[in-house]
């Protein structure tokens, strides 16, 4: 007899279900706020949702995914309107955020679940705090004029957005690995950063503004407006810089590959599968040289859902 259509959903509730017991999230209405955040992170974000669910011990799933979700709702705001719409819609939203670590009450479901994960893991609140200091840079962000721009675009921003979820899988402060951890995420993120600026450039061209710096374009004859305008004739050049902007985000990203090692056993199938990833993507811009002008560049989806499997594999072993 076969078994009813519902079977395959019936069971990810169940494991939902589960997860939450299992990071002592009994309350009802903070599950149900838990659960809005995770169907919010599978619908906008399908790769960090599976990683997440294949490779994250059970318990601390519904923590990541309100972290990833809260970024997203506040990166949302960032999107919105003009630059003065945008920053008038940050400060009314850091200021709820900061309320709600206060200790004020709210109805809004991400920050429900926020709270509630901060509450339960005390060193995210000044992450928390990092992140939203950080806001107004990504909200008045319109290119670079040089690299010391990019580096200090990383550092109020990116790292503190990445260490919004890197925090609850690293060590604590004042442990022995921690600043090292710290040390290899900001490496990381870097690179992380230099692989979305290039793979992205399509979408950020026409929005007039790309996160290669100016300086360098200038160094191949090129600037945004020709890149925009005249694409074809400026991949030959494009190609020398995507060339040299790929070199710097390997460079740096193998400075983080011993970042894995940093965190506990059953947290490095995750992070190994996050930067296995991102080592496709830079080699899918490597592969298209100057033609992400045009195409942008992304990896296979197969060779993704191999690193997955990979991981998942030897994630299950550690649960054994």
């Amino acid at each position: 007899m076969s078994q009813p259509a519902t079977t395959r959903g019936d069971r990810s509730l169940s494991r939902w279900s589960a997860a939450l017991n299992q990071a002592g999230v009994s309350d009802q209405e903070m599950r149900r706020a838990y659960d809005v955040q995770r169907k919010l992170v599978r619908s906008y974000r399908r790769e960090e949702y599976l990683a997440a669910r294949l490779l994250l011990p059970a318990g601390l799933r519904p923590y990541v995914l309100a972290a990833v979700a809260f970024m997203h709702e506040t990166d949302r705001r960032i999107d919105l309107g003009d630059v003065s719409a945008r920053n008038e819609a940050l400060r009314s939203w850091n200021s709820e955020v900061r309320a709600v670590l206060d200790g004020a009450k709210t109805d809004q479901d991400t920050l429900r679940a926020l709270e509630d994960t901060v509450r339960r893991h005390a060193q995210m609140a000044e992450r928390v705090r990092d992140f939203l200091d950080g806001t107004p840079v990504e909200a008045a962000w319109r290119g670079f004029e040089s690299e010391a721009e990019l580096q200090t675009y990383v550092d109020r921003y990116s790292m503190p957005a990445l260490m919004l979820t890197a925090c609850l899988i690293g060590p604590l402060p004042g442990a022995a690995q921690y600043e090292a951890f710290e040390q290899g995420c900001r490496k990381l993120i870097e690179a992380m950063q230099r692989i979305d600026f290039l793979a992205d450039l399509p979408e950020d061209l026409q929005q007039g503004h790309i996160g290669v710096p100016r300086d360098e374009l200038l160094r191949r004859g090129l600037d945004v407006e020709d890149l925009r305008e005249r694409p074809e004739a400026c991949m030959p050049a494009m190609e020398k810089v995507v060339n040299a902007q790929a070199a710097l985000a390997d460079q740096v990203f193998s400075q983080a590959r011993e970042l894995p090692a940093l965190v506990e056993p059953h947290y490095r199938p995750f992070l190994r599968a996050l930067m296995a990833v991102q080592r496709l993507r830079l080699q899918a811009v490597e592969a298209a040289g100057g033609s992400v002008l045009k195409n942008g560049a992304r990896p296979a989806a197969s060779a993704t859902l191999r690193i997955l499997w990979q991981e998942y594999r030897a994630f299950r072993k550690l649960q054994r």
